[in-house]
């Protein structure tokens, strides 16, 4: 088995999942080629692993006993949520943690955005256990939810799933290294699907820790651009918010990627969080459709010019806003806060992506 991914290890084929060479199987930890590249250059593989695939090996996690810990991305919660978990938990309990935590703007109490998880999992039919929120990257609160986790679980295996790219692997590699003091096990990227099958990390009590392959949602940004551009639109820092006085009939160009359309309400105050390294372009309603075509791949990027043939076209979705304090959020790329009830937006996204509405989270 790869400790990088799980997946079994094979020498007869480089382009079938789990190659490594023959000199590798001498090694003490054995790692696929797969992982050893990504690990080491940074370069992804793709593989040829079905949804289905992944839905079948969460579908066993019902029949067995154990404690689920769902991670999730507090930066992109309802684009990284797992539709139908409570499908296939059975009747074990659920813990759900927030991953990420160290890109939301200080200002904001984790109490709150703690009660905000809770909220919102129940209105997608999930009633944790408990709510944590950590920052797997930086090692933040990852002691006291790893303690928590293990009074929790009652002598049973550990269950860790989630969507791909919220930072599952990173999540156990910082439990394995608090508990053990040992580095990097899991191969771990901000590309979707690094994961392909299930990992076991043995407990002191002969119970496991383990890591499910990601579940790709496909409806998440991350699928619609390149190796590139995923590091621009994935946040690795504080998110610092930016504050646009806007007129009715102005536009706010989140790259070439997505775009918000302020309608109707006089003129008011929005609010993006967004990766610091997208360029947010103004310009009027009335020249927002030719700018677009004029402009997407070079002053509007990403998508690149290269992308332009298979990038899709953006959908537009209208809303009235009926609550103060209300969020709009582009499925992976982040959110507009509408402070104001009573106006009238639209928010375009590449055919495919989500695009909701939600009580703010800040």
């Amino acid at each position: 088995m790869c400790i990088g991914c799980g997946v079994k290890i094979q020498t007869e084929n480089t382009e079938e999942i789990g190659y490594a060479p023959t000199s590798a199987l001498e090694k003490e930890q054995i790692i696929c080629q797969r992982c050893f590249r990504l690990k080491h250059y940074n370069e992804i593989q793709d593989v040829q692993l079905t949804d289905d695939d992944f839905l079948k090996i969460l579908n066993g996690i019902g029949k067995n006993k154990g404690l689920i810990v769902k991670i999730v991305d507090i930066f992109d919660f309802n684009g990284s949520w797992l539709p139908g978990l409570h499908r296939f938990v059975g009747n074990n309990k659920v813990v759900l943690v927030g991953n990420k935590v160290d890109l939301l703007p200080k200002s904001i109490k984790p109490n709150k955005v703690i009660n905000w998880m809770k909220h919102e999992a129940k209105q997608l039919g999930l009633k944790p256990e408990d709510v944590f929120l950590v920052s797997a990257a930086k090692g933040n609160f990852i002691k006291e939810t790893a303690a928590a986790i293990d009074e929790l679980r009652g002598n049973q295996d550990v269950y860790v799933v989630g969507c791909t790219n919220v930072g599952k692997s990173t999540f156990i590699n910082r439990i394995i290294k608090e508990v053990t003091g040992d580095g990097d096990v899991i191969t771990t990227s901000h590309f979707p699907g690094t994961t392909l099958d299930i990992i076991k990390i043995p407990l002191d009590d002969e119970k496991s820790l383990i890591d499910t392959p990601g579940i790709i949602n496909h409806h998440q940004m991350a699928h619609f651009v390149d190796k590139q551009d995923l590091k621009v639109i994935t946040p690795k820092k504080e998110i610092k918010p930016k504050v646009y006085q806007l007129n009715e009939g102005q536009t706010l160009f989140f790259g070439g990627l997505a775009r918000f359309d302020y309608i109707s309400g006089g003129r008011k105050s929005f609010v993006t969080f967004i990766s610091n390294e997208l360029m947010i372009h103004r310009t009027k309603l009335e020249n927002a459709d030719e700018l677009y075509k004029k402009h997407v791949g070079e002053m509007l990027t990403p998508p690149r010019p290269n992308q332009l043939e298979t990038f899709p076209d953006l959908v537009r979705h209208e809303f009235m806003i009926k609550e103060d304090k209300t969020d709009i959020v582009f499925s992976g790329l982040g959110w507009v806060t509408v402070n104001e009830a009573g106006v009238k937006v639209a928010a375009h996204v590449p055919r495919g992506v989500q695009v909701i509405l939600r009580k703010s989270i800040i």
